[in-house]
């Protein structure tokens, strides 16, 4: 059985935008080229949050984004999803302008999903919230899932 991956909206962003000039970006870039190339090796989820965040803006770069995730699986966002990112925005505590990031993580947690990938290193992948994140799922009866970059799932292959 393959592991699953909730593709977090930054993923099918940097995917799809046209190659940067920051260096750092063009990098992040060319990972997640590389590892959307081993897309089939999990099961790839997506929720309703990222097709809505994916369809906003220029219309010509929406539809790229949503065309990359045509076909992904919807995670439904219940009730439980909803109460455990009230939950994080709370006792993390994320600041409320992250209560589309903490609902990306309910969704992940509450639906079981291994991995949240995704490049937002703010309030997702950020290395001092995640072991708050971890715990707080845990406590409401939710194993989290290991939130991490493309880079990091690809174990070392994409070096930037």
């Amino acid at each position: 059985m393959k592991p699953t991956v909730y593709v977090e909206t930054t993923v099918p962003s940097y995917l799809t935008a046209w190659p940067s000039r920051d260096v750092v970006r063009a990098g992040e870039q060319q990972v997640t080229r590389d590892w959307w190339a081993r897309r089939s090796d999990y099961e790839l989820r997506v929720s309703s949050l990222v097709l809505l965040e994916c369809g906003a803006g220029d219309p010509d770069a929406a539809a790229l984004r949503l065309a990359a995730l045509d076909g992904v699986p919807i995670l439904a966002q219940t009730p439980e999803v909803e109460t455990l990112a009230g939950t994080l925005l709370r006792e993390v505590p994320l600041p409320a302008r992250a209560a589309t990031d903490a609902l990306h993580i309910a969704v992940a947690a509450v639906n079981g999903v291994t991995y949240l990938v995704t490049w937002n290193c703010t309030h997702i992948a950020n290395a001092t919230l995640r072991p708050r994140i971890e715990a707080l799922c845990r406590r409401s009866g939710y194993e989290p899932p290991v939130i991490c970059t493309p880079q990091e799932l690809l174990g070392g292959e994409g070096e930037l």
